[in-house]
């Protein structure tokens, strides 16, 4: 791990810890900038955690194409769920994580730092925050899904 500060964060069965120097994004992607405008982006531990042990990916867009936020740039599988995968940056694709070919597993066992997946020249998502808001986004989600859980607990009685 980087020399980031670290934030715990635990709610319900739930736990981790955050770095503090990122932006976040409500659909649960970090951003990390390395330079002037080169962002680092990843799965946040919550994101790993919904969708399982990562067992594939592709990207549809090449290093160099031109990437909008909320613009569909691949896809990824878990044992839990297929999903697409989306730019949380505007600018230039720089390409994915090399370290992913080899081993997939970095994404799951070390996502804020060699598991991350793809970089992007430019500027990310405006809606983006910094750890603590997105920590209030995270008890909003896990709040819900507990919600929905005793809903469906009490509607099965």
């Amino acid at each position: 791990m980087s020399r980031e500060g670290l934030v715990s964060y635990k709610r319900s069965r739930f736990g981790t810890r955050l770095p503090e120097g990122r932006r976040y994004t409500g659909s649960h992607f970090w951003l990390l900038e390395e330079e002037g405008g080169v962002w680092r982006i990843g799965f946040t531990k919550f994101a790993s955690r919904m969708l399982g042990d990562m067992v594939e990916y592709e990207f549809s867009v090449q290093a160099g194409a031109a990437v909008e936020v909320g613009q569909a740039i691949g896809w990824v599988e878990g044992f839990k769920a297929v999903s697409d995968l989306y730019s949380v940056a505007q600018g230039e694709f720089l390409g994915p994580n090399p370290a992913l070919a080899a081993d997939i597993t970095l994404a799951d066992n070390d996502p804020y730092d060699e598991g991350w997946l793809y970089r992007v020249r430019g500027v990310p998502d405006p809606k983006a925050t910094d750890v603590h808001g997105y920590i209030a986004a995270l008890d909003d989600t896990i709040d819900k899904m507990m919600e929905t859980r005793h809903s469906k607990e009490e509607s099965d009685v």
